[in-house]
């Protein structure tokens, strides 16, 4: 039969292994991979062993096995990654709750919730990603999904790694860690340092395009013996990260793209993201009696950018410079090209975000149940202050000529309070069924303040907004037999507008189902979901990534839509005896995302949700020799995705509102040379296949093209 689900990494489990011996750290929302198949609604878990295979440091192609998630890349590194979830936007993946080790990392999940911070995905254990009912034990967004970053966990006594990998263009990577666990405490400390050249070319110019991130992690533990009748246990996490990459928003025109899709135009070349992250976690547990346990989570995350790329050119934005370049403008073209003489405005996206907050959450186990409390205390804002330089291209050269001082909308601080309350329960009705029963409530101010003089002596108040929701949320588990269970749920969806909307703009809603079956054999693991999702209100937050036509403040009501698909996941193993095993999975998602009413917006019934693609798909074929020898082969399949509303419509001109549709395959090879140290060979894009991901803000942009690597790895 099947387990009775469990609370993720609920403090008994976590007692239960200190009991043993070990040290768990309460970090998952969901568990291992058996634990996800237990959840009355779709989660899947990509575990350490699942990631070593390929040894990726892209949190894209991390996630291309999980079901019902859409990734629009943007610079082949998967530094800002676009992730949705079931026809949520993927823009800088707002919709969606980003956690790490359970404890909201995006820079400021209610003020600006668009990620332009993620977490170094190289340096990272697992993730997982949950959906359906027991979503509302977080968030703010439960419209989606959550995703949980899992960073390397202390280990159980003294041992560490070491990776060394290069590559080409300029790649290279170091990851190294060591930590040791006593009777009463344990520690790690971590780093993980990346670089690249970047695969693109830029004219007239010898500027790199890559990157260069420094990551740097510290974790402790301290707690009391483990047979106490009191348990106790103090985590602290500290970590900072630097980044500097050369990317910038400006695509290519579609002729240049099919002349060489890793060309970059020279009026770009000083483009350049610099970042800085720090982050502070303290967390408190107590084990009051063998079935209760409280878990009090400090968390502090600032995080500070500035982003200086290309805004405008001859005081247009250059997405119409680019689109004029496509409809035959030659002058538009001859700008491009460097032929022409213009004034190219480059910005300072210069933010500051600071987010932190508290929160309390009681796990208690009585008769059939298992009853979970939570509170949480949040604070976060992002202050803006994004000077402008004016360049002239004169000759084929960027000549500077002045500075211009931010506008008001430029010069504006953005603030958010809010206080969630959540209460969950799963409730054994008996061996066959189990009920699972939520409510969350979350109660958020917002406000924005523009300052228009450089040192913020007068300011005015633009946007206020209070917001009171209440969720909720149904699902069931019903065990047919030891190897069939059937699964359903139902839950209020919630994503809270952006702070710079006016009063008539509501939060985001929706009513999500899914309903679904599980297989379970001794080498065979099945699942299908079918999800429906109908949105009372669709709001997309405008930005210049992602603009609402020419507004890129605030947020835009897109009326009704419904979101209906279907996922599927299998797993098992084709082949295996003594010497060989042949492992297989396979996630597949079908997708139809439509407005249902434009009401007011300048959308019409039966347009399309952008970038949300109707068919995605990804298989991994494994060979698995006792020797010591593995090789795997993934092949990801995304279908074209639309990249506006209008485009599915029959009197529009489609050719530059789609991606190309594209199938990836990437190959990885590993050796193991004695009990401690494997070397591997890896080529991302093993085909070469670069079409076009994505277009927005401006132009055709590719994907990473065939990347090749070679690796050593040293566990002492």
């Amino acid at each position: 039969m099947f387990k009775p689900a469990m609370f993720a990494a609920t403090i008994v489990i976590a007692n239960q292994s200190f009991a043993e011996g070990g040290g768990l750290e309460e970090v998952t929302i969901i568990g291992v991979s058996a634990d996800a198949q237990q959840l009355p609604g779709s989660a899947f878990v990509v575990d350490e062993q699942q990631l070593a295979k390929f040894e990726y440091t892209d949190i894209n192609r991390m996630m291309r096995q999980v079901p019902g998630v859409y990734l629009q890349e943007e610079d082949g590194f998967g530094l800002r990654p676009n992730i949705g979830i079931r026809g949520a936007g993927a823009e800088r993946s707002e919709k969606i709750t980003l956690l790490e080790d359970g404890v909201l990392i995006a820079p400021a999940p209610y003020s600006a919730p668009a990620a332009y911070y993620f977490p170094t995905a190289g340096r990272m254990s697992g993730v997982e990603v949950l959906k359906g009912a027991t979503i509302l034990r977080h968030g703010p967004a439960t419209v989606a999904g959550v995703v949980n970053l899992i960073s390397t966990r202390i280990p159980e006594k003294a041992s560490g790694q070491l990776i060394l990998e290069a590559g080409n263009f300029g790649s290279n990577r170091v990851n190294a860690s060591y930590g040791n666990s006593g009777e009463n405490g344990g520690w790690l400390v971590e780093t993980h340092q990346q670089e690249s050249d970047g695969f693109k070319d830029i004219d007239r110019s010898n500027s790199g395009t890559g990157f260069g991130i420094e990551d740097y992690m510290l974790k402790g533990r301290l707690n009391s013996d483990r047979q106490a009748a009191t348990y106790q246990q103090l985590d602290v996490k500290v970590q900072y990260s630097e980044e500097a990459s050369d990317v910038t928003y400006v695509g290519l025109t579609d002729a240049d793209f099919n002349a060489d899709e890793n060309r970059r135009y020279g009026l770009t070349a000083l483009d350049q993201m610099d970042t800085r992250h720090s982050s502070a976690t303290l967390r408190y547990l107590v084990q009051l009696q063998p079935m209760l346990s409280l878990t009090t989570t400090a968390y502090y995350n600032k995080f500070k950018r500035d982003w200086f790329k290309v805004e405008q050119i001859d005081g247009s934005g250059f997405g119409s410079v680019i689109n004029g370049a496509n409809n035959g403008d030659q002058s538009a073209q001859g700008i491009l090209d460097g032929n022409i003489d213009a004034n190219v405005s480059i910005k300072h996206n210069n933010r500051e975000y600071l987010s932190k907050g508290v929160q309390l959450v009681a796990d208690w186990t009585f008769a059939n149940h298992q009853l979970q409390g939570g509170v949480r205390y949040h604070e976060d804002d992002v202050d803006r202050f994004q000077p402008t330089e004016v360049y002239r291209q004169i000759g084929s050269e960027l000549i500077f000529d002045a500075i211009s001082d931010p506008s008001s909308s430029n010069n504006r601080v953005e603030k958010a309070e809010a206080l969630a309350v959540h209460v969950m329960d799963v409730w054994g009705v008996n061996e066959e069924m189990e009920l699972t029963l939520g409510l969350r409530y979350e109660n958020i101010k917002t406000g924005q303040r523009r300052y228009s003089d450089v040192a913020r002596s007068t300011s005015n108040v633009t946007a206020e907004n209070n917001v009171d929701e209440l969720l909720w949320s149904v699902g069931i588990t019903y065990e047919l037999s030891d190897q069939w269970q059937l699964l359903a749920g139902a839950h209020a969806g919630f994503a809270p507008a952006s702070p710079g909307s006016q009063q008539n703009v509501d939060p985001e809603k929706s009513a999500n189902y899914e309903v679904g079956t599980r297989f379970q054999g001794n080498n065979l693991n099945i699942t299908a979901i079918a999800f429906y999702s109908d949105y009372e209100n669709k709001v997309t937050n405008c930005s210049v990534a992602f603009p609402c036509g020419d507004l890129t403040i605030g947020s835009e009501s897109e009326g009704e839509s419904e979101t209906k698909g279907l996922e599927f996941t299998l797993s098992g193993r084709l082949y295996t005896n003594s010497k060989l095993s042949i492992p297989l999975t396979v996630s597949y998602t079908y997708t139809d995302a439509n407005i249902t009413d434009a009401a007011e917006s300048g959308n019409q019934s039966g347009d399309v949700l952008p970038y949300v693609p109707e068919n995605v798909l990804n298989a991994q074929l494994g060979f698995e020799l006792v020797s010591g020898w593995s090789t795997y082969l993934s092949a990801s399949y995304i279908d074209e995705m639309c990249i506006d509303s209008s485009c599915g419509r029959s009197a529009v001109d489609n050719t530059l509102l789609k991606t190309d549709d594209v199938l990836i395959f990437d190959l990885a090879t590993h050796f193991l040379l004695t009990e401690a140290t494997s070397v591997y060979l890896k080529v991302d894009n093993l085909f070469d296949e670069q079409g076009v991901v994505a277009r927005s803000p401006g132009g055709a942009r590719p994907g990473k093209p065939r990347t090749a690597a070679i690796g050593v790895k040293f566990k002492f």
